[in-house]
């Protein structure tokens, strides 16, 4: 009979994988397709699928809040440091090239076939697609194994999905694109999966090691890591791995949150305190978007997607931009220049996340620290944006001016956002949720998502941080707009919609 179950529990497990790829991947193809021949980003269309399937889910008796009926689902939501960590190394590469005076033309060894899979997406996009699902997996399920994290129901069977996941990345590879070197190009997507592998792992350990100085979540450590690793290798040629990662894999990481996120709508309704993190998380995610494009645009004087997009992408640490960056929907300018932007400001995560591991541990924002953040990020924002105005099209000076005002608007995002909240009723936990809500802070979500303020937000993040999301039809409709308003935002709408953000923040913080 214990054998009997055992064949069964195997056989459900082959459902889980194939049901999640089947829920997971169509998502973003699907997204692909509404926007195709538009120039607006798909994970617009990828929130509201997600967020809609994970209440019909729920709501239809197929499922619970969390989705735990689909183990693979949430273990893919889960999954987010990964796509970081590919990020962090490209912008660790961009920052070397730029500021080192290095040649950025480097040789891909992948050319593209452009023959349509779906409408929207190329066969070789396709691939890279479905890859990144195997990827996130294997890797997630292999590092798993390694550090012997054995919460999860699906713990037994962490092997054979790291199996399953590593060897299908491996042989997924576009047989009709044009490979320059196959051998290399498979190996350097075996080396790929090591090294991402080896760096989860090695940060997992380094924050235990610390702990007892200070509660830094592994992200951060992952964060420095990579950056690094991108500063020495910054004219290494991309193989299959960070193709796919890079490409797709934060598209693939937000549809399975979207879809856990969504599950969560009826439950967390009901729970006391969460409307008003839902009502301050939709208003800051206009206000700090919105009013952070004001001001580069009326005091900054650029209009300009390719600095507009990667530059709030940075200054927010935000999750949707950046894919929408990286992903080239807005334009291969703001693609290049995402991942360095979003690595700079991320680089003083170091107080960010110090400050709040020591408020957490004290069970309250420390005040002190907090404000003089604030007042940092106030100079830094008050230097970029006197230092954007200069330098017309010089890309250098562009991006130096950049990463001032987006390490100076995260700063002033962050703890000022949290100084406003603190003066309100909600608990310190629930603030955090909040912030890291209303501005997409990819980091903030991934360190609450790993315990950093406990077990209660680290279940609720994922639909908050999910729910906020909604917001984004502004976001990428304006985009939108931009780019076929030939790369320029159009002013009046933008001012309009920051002073609404302004009023609800402070509203939502009055009645909370």
């Amino acid at each position: 009979m214990e054998q009997l179950l055992q064949q069964v529990e195997s056989l459900q497990l082959l459902n889980h994988f194939l049901l999640s790829l089947f829920i997971i991947i169509p998502m973003v193809l699907i997204a692909r397709t509404v926007v195709a021949g538009t120039r607006y980003s798909p994970i617009l269309i990828i929130v509201i699928f997600g967020l809609a399937m994970g209440f019909v889910l729920v709501s239809s008796g197929v499922a619970e809040p969390g989705l735990k009926q689909f183990p693979v689902v949430e273990l893919i939501s889960k999954t987010t440091s990964i796509a970081l960590i590919v990020t962090f190394f490209v912008g660790g590469q961009e920052i070397r090239k730029i500021f080192g005076n290095k040649e950025g033309a480097t040789k891909d060894l992948l050319i593209h076939n452009e023959e349509e899979a779906v409408l929207g997406t190329t066969r070789t996009q396709m691939v890279l697609i479905v890859r990144s699902f195997f990827l996130l997996i294997g890797m997630e399920a292999l590092s798993r194994i390694i550090l012997d994290l054995n919460s999860s129901p699906l713990s037994n069977y962490y092997p054979i999905m790291a199996y399953l996941g590593l060897v299908g990345s491996i042989i997924l590879i576009d047989s009709k694109a044009k490979i320059l070197e196959k051998p290399l190009y498979i190996r350097k997507g075996v080396l790929e999966i090591i090294v991402i592998t080896g760096i989860l792992i090695f940060a997992y350990h380094l924050s235990v090691f610390v702990n007892d100085l200070v509660a830094l979540p592994s992200i951060f450590f992952a964060m420095v890591i990579a950056t690094v690793l991108g500063l020495v290798c910054y004219d290494y040629v991309f193989g299959p791995t960070i193709k796919a990662l890079l490409f797709a894999g934060i598209p693939v990481v937000l549809a399975g949150n979207f879809t856990v996120g969504g599950s969560r709508i009826i439950e967390v309704f009901d729970m006391e305190g969460a409307a008003s993190v839902l009502g301050y998380g939709f208003f800051g995610q206009v206000f700090w978007m919105f009013g952070g494009m004001a001001l580069l645009m009326y005091f900054g004087k650029t209009q300009a997607v390719r600095n507009l997009a990667p530059g709030m992408a940075g200054a927010l640490s935000h999750t949707g931009l950046t894919g929408a960056c990286t992903a080239g929907d807005l334009g291969k300018r703001a693609a290049n220049r995402a991942p360095m932007l979003v690595n700079i400001p991320f680089a003083m995560h170091i107080f960010v996340f110090s400050i709040l591991a020591m408020s957490s541990e004290k069970g309250s924002l420390l005040m002190i620290p907090a404000i003089i953040a604030s007042i940092i990020g106030f100079g830094l924002l008050i230097l970029g944006l006197k230092n954007i105005k200069k330098p017309g099209n010089d890309d250098k000076k562009e991006m130096a001016a950049l990463l001032q005002f987006g390490f100076g608007w995260q700063l002033i995002a962050i703890f000022g956002g949290l100084i406003m909240l603190s003066f309100s009723s909600m608990s310190l936990d629930f603030a955090a949720m909040a912030k890291a809500s209303a501005i997409s802070h990819f980091g903030l979500f991934a360190a609450i998502q790993e315990g950093m303020f406990g077990s209660e937000a680290a279940g609720l993040i994922t639909f908050t941080f999910s729910m906020t999301f909604l917001v984004h039809p502004f976001v990428f409709f304006m985009f939108g707009k931009a780019m076929e308003n030939n790369e320029e935002m159009p002013k009046l709408p933008v001012y309009i919609l920051s002073i609404v953000g302004f009023i609800g923040i402070v509203g939502s913080i009055i009645f909370l």
